[in-house]
């Protein structure tokens, strides 16, 4: 190294940081969302705002949905059945087609299963529920990409994730006084003031960006390294599962018809085996055959690991076979806590708030470390900017690209949510219409600024993002969902006037930030009124900048 170990470790830290930036500034947009997920799924059905509290047994609903499925998808080889909570007040079922029948689907994509939302206590479908992916959009959306292979989106982030966790390691070794700078905040002074918010958004929530990143690369660890599965198991996956006692194996139909036996009898019996806890979810393989099988998943509660015990029982007799998960091994059960942190499942109210703000500090942290980078490199070429020259490609590309990530992405947030909206209920290839809203508008907010990467399309986006926000809460009252002055009063779901709070909180601080570059593009604009020290900074750094002062 010519350079000391320090510097080397800030220059790792930089161009760790922002080669993988802007995605990583997706995956905590949309990850961070992804906490609240059941409660974004919820605002984004308003014909369930009306829905009260669950107040019939699991047994009932249980009985009730096998009804459903009898009757209308006798034929599926499985069936998956997930009983109300606390957070979902209705019975979701799903089943599997049979080739025969997996058509076209949404997209010309060919289906592989069928979901149904009932209500627990009549088993009727919720016919007038619109179709939407809701907040399970956003949550596959952080690991998954959308429009590509989920191998290939899955092995992007991991590599974007290991670069993250390189730029917090290398962060904390370079920064000398860390705890110190952390609580120091230098207003409008530039290239500082970008450092010090990049600062105190990392080392406020350090544990939990730690924790997240490393937790994210153990969620693909046998896809990450494989090596052992490989060379043990010869690759056959089913069998390492099996043997790690995951999941229950699979059976093939015998051609022999046989009922179902009655599932209140079983829940009984693996209530009484989890001590009183309850089952959250049941999966029955190749129902009406002989040869089916009742697998019942134990609620995973406040539970830190993100594997729940199941309990396996003949489908035609009801006989126990098997039992999955009871007792873990040391490893299986880390892996199981490690990826439980991540999703955090587990989390009461509160915990889950918790998260949510860490998160959008990690997302600050990761715009500011992208913006500082653009505002230090325009400085050191202002002279030249000054002169006449163009910025160098590299910093019109970075440019470029922060407008339409950190602006443009809380656009594309917003457009969903209004497309949820806006499209006509009964509207074929709904679902993937919200989805297409989404990357429409943020494929445009990133044209624009491709074309134009200036303040002023800092100010546009920031402000259109902030309207669109702000505006949510209006638009939920208008297309008939519960209102603020019906969830605040108690007499709604909070879950929904918690969505309205958030979105009003998050349009006015991306309306502040626009109405602050604004003003200053009008201080710097001829005749606008500035002190001569300020005058003195712009020379430095040219009026027309394209990254916000802050």
């Amino acid at each position: 190294m010519r350079e000391g170990f320090r510097q080397s470790m800030a220059w790792l830290h930089t161009w760790a940081g922002l080669l993988v930036c802007w995605v990583l500034f997706l995956v905590f947009c949309a990850g961070t969302s992804s906490y609240f997920k059941d409660e974004i799924s919820l605002w984004m059905k308003p014909e369930l705002h009306r829905r009260g509290p669950v107040t019939v047994s699991d047994t009932q609903a249980t009985q009730q949905a096998i009804g459903y499925l009898q009757r209308h998808a006798a034929g599926a080889p499985r069936w998956f059945i997930s009983l109300p909570d606390e957070r979902r007040p209705v019975v979701s079922v799903l089943w599997t087609l049979p080739p025969k029948q997996a058509a076209g689907g949404e997209g010309g994509k060919r289906r592989r299963f069928e979901t149904r939302l009932l209500d627990p206590a009549t088993g009727e479908v919720l016919a007038d529920a619109r179709e939407t992916r809701g907040g399970e959009f956003l949550y596959r959306l952080h690991f998954d990409l959308h429009y590509m292979p989920a191998i290939w989106a899955r092995w992007i982030v991991s590599f974007c994730a290991m670069f993250m966790l390189v730029a917090i390691v290398s962060g904390i070794v370079t920064h000398r006084r860390i705890f110190k700078d952390f609580f120091t905040f230098r207003r409008n002074k530039g290239q500082r003031s970008w450092l010090d918010a990049h600062n105190a958004t990392a080392v406020l929530a350090l544990p939990f960006h730690l924790m997240i990143t490393y937790t994210g690369l153990v969620t693909l660890l046998f896809m990450l390294m494989p090596w052992g599965v490989h060379s043990a198991y010869q690759g056959d996956h089913q069998t390492f599962a099996a043997e790690l006692q995951r999941r229950p194996p699979r059976v093939t139909a015998s051609g022999e018809a046989a009922p179902l036996v009655p599932l209140a009898p079983l829940l009984e019996e693996a209530r009484r085996h989890w001590d009183g806890a309850p089952v959250q979810r049941l999966a029955i393989e190749q129902p009406g055959d002989a040869s089916a099988t009742i697998t019942l998943t134990r609620d995973k509660g406040r539970s830190m690991s993100a594997d729940a015990p199941s309990l396996l029982f003949e489908g035609a007799t009801g006989k126990r076979l098997a039992a999955f998960g009871e007792a873990p091994g040391p490893s299986d059960h880390t892996r199981g806590v490690m990826v439980g942190l991540h999703v955090a499942q587990f989390a009461e109210p509160a915990l889950r708030w918790l998260f949510f703000l860490c998160g959008l500090a990690g997302c600050a942290m990761v715009a500011t470390g992208a913006l500082l980078w653009a505002v230090k490199t325009r400085q050191k070429q202002a002279r030249a900017i000054a002169a006449g020259a163009r910025p160098s490609p590299g910093l019109w590309l970075v440019e470029a690209l922060n407008i339409g990530a950190i602006a443009g992405l809380p656009i594309a947030f917003a457009s969903y949510f209004w497309a949820n909206r806006l499209l006509p209920v009964g509207m074929p290839l709904r679902t993937e219409l919200e989805i297409r809203a989404f990357f429409i508008a943020w494929a445009v907010a990133a044209l624009l600024a491709l074309m134009r990467p200036s303040r002023g399309m800092w100010t546009v986006q920031l402000g259109l993002a902030a309207t669109l926000f702000c505006s949510l809460p209006l638009l939920n009252w208008a297309t008939g969902g519960a209102h603020l002055g019906v969830t605040l009063s108690g007499a709604g779901p909070l879950a929904v006037g918690g969505f309205d709070l958030v979105v009003l909180a998050l349009g006015a601080g991306l309306g502040y930030a626009g109405w602050r570059l604004c003003r200053q593009r009008a201080c710097a604009a001829p005749g606008g009124t500035r002190t001569a020290r300020s005058r003195a900074g712009a020379s430095a750094s040219p009026a027309h900048a394209a990254e916000p002062t802050a």
